[in-house]
C-alpha cells in the first residue's frame, strides 16, 4: 500500500539533498540533512562518515565553484525508505580535482545515488558517478 505523504517526504528530502551540491554548499543544511551517524557506502577511498562525505563535497565544489546539479530521475521505495536519484552536474574546473586541473574547462559529471532516509535525515548513501569528461581534460 502506498502512502503519498511518505513518498512526497522522501522525494523532497532527496531533492533538497541533491541541491546541496550546488556551489557554494549550504553547510547548515548539509548538517541538518545528514544524520550524525551517516554512513557513506561509496567506494571513494575517504572515511565513510558524515565528515568524510563533507570533505568529498568540499573538494568538488572548491574545484568547480560554479557547480550546478540537475535531477534527471527519482525513484522512491517507501517500504525501505530509500530514494534512487540519477543526476548530472556541470561546472568549470578552476582547481585541482582527482589529480587533474585546473583545466578551466566546463565539465559534466553524471551519477546515480541511493540514499536511505530515517526521520527526514539521510542515514546511508551509495553512489557511483562518472568524471570521465573531467579526466579527459588531461
Amino acid at each position: 500500500m502506498t502512502n503519498p505523504a511518505q513518498r512526497n517526504d522522501l522525494a523532497a528530502t532527496a531533492q533538497r539533498w541533491l541541491s546541496l551540491w550546488d556551489a557554494p554548499v549550504d553547510w547548515v543544511r548539509f548538517d541538518r540533512l545528514h544524520a550524525d551517524d551517516f554512513e557513506d557506502c561509496a567506494p571513494a577511498g575517504r572515511p565513510s562518515t558524515k565528515e568524510g562525505f563533507a570533505q568529498g563535497l568540499r573538494a568538488m565544489t572548491q574545484a568547480f565553484p560554479d557547480l550546478r546539479t540537475a535531477l534527471l530521475d527519482l525513484v522512491v521505495d517507501e517500504a525501505r525508505a530509500t530514494v534512487a536519484v540519477r543526476w548530472s552536474a556541470r561546472g568549470t574546473n578552476l582547481g585541482p580535482y582527482l589529480g587533474v586541473g585546473p583545466t578551466r574547462r566546463a565539465t559534466v559529471f553524471t551519477g546515480i545515488e541511493i540514499i536511505e532516509i530515517r526521520g527526514g535525515r539521510i542515514v546511508r548513501r551509495w553512489g557511483e558517478w562518472d568524471a570521465s569528461d573531467h579526466l579527459a581534460g588531461t
